[in-house]
């Protein structure tokens, strides 16, 4: 079964090591018909006085940030309301595509879009899904939404899918899946 060998510098945290070794495994698995723990991922620290590119000592790049988290965060953030934080996460030429709606760019747009469709709306997750594409880092949230219509009546289990696109560590789009409008009109 696989063994993968990887040298890394010195200051990469434990928890990045981990995210890591779990991306190599899952590269490994897309491949091979393995079973995850017959693959094996070894991390190779390497001390920076030991390294040169180009006749430099050098250190190492930043991580990057958990795409998951990030996701996870922004959408805490936009049920909460915290627009500012929410803001913070989003990328250059971010926009959002909802059904029903034209492409959005701005969290306010979203906000008045929604408005005269329900009270409030919150997500119970089932499960985040994320991968990497060449340099942009992609994240599905999967679940059902739940809240209250404009009448005050409740509703919940709608299913949904959101798929994000991160550069950077920022959100640049969000595409969103739901079954609202077929449960509103069965309402």
């Amino acid at each position: 079964m696989p063994i993968i060998e990887t040298h890394v510098l010195e200051g990469y945290s434990d928890d990045e090591k981990a995210r890591l070794s779990r991306a190599l495994t899952d590269a490994a698995l897309s491949v091979v018909p393995a079973k995850p723990d017959a693959i094996t991922v070894m991390i190779h620290e390497m001390p920076r006085s030991h390294y040169m590119r180009g006749g430099t000592h050098r250190d190492p790049a930043p991580a990057r940030p958990d795409a998951a988290a990030t996701v996870r965060a922004y959408l805490a953030a936009m049920e909460a309301r915290d627009l500012d934080t929410a803001k913070s996460m989003l990328g250059d030429g971010f926009v959002m595509n909802f059904p029903a709606a034209p492409g959005m760019s701005a969290l306010e747009e979203l906000i008045a879009w929604s408005k005269p469709r329900y009270a409030f709306v919150k997500k119970a997750y089932d499960k985040v899904e994320a991968f990497q594409q060449g340099e942009t880092s992609v994240v599905y949230t999967i679940g059902t939404l739940f809240g209250e219509w404009l009448d005050g009546t409740a509703f919940d289990g709608i299913r949904f899918i959101d798929r994000f696109e991160l550069r950077d560590g920022r959100i640049v789009r969000q595409d969103v899946w739901n079954d609202m409008a077929e449960v509103k009109a069965q309402a």
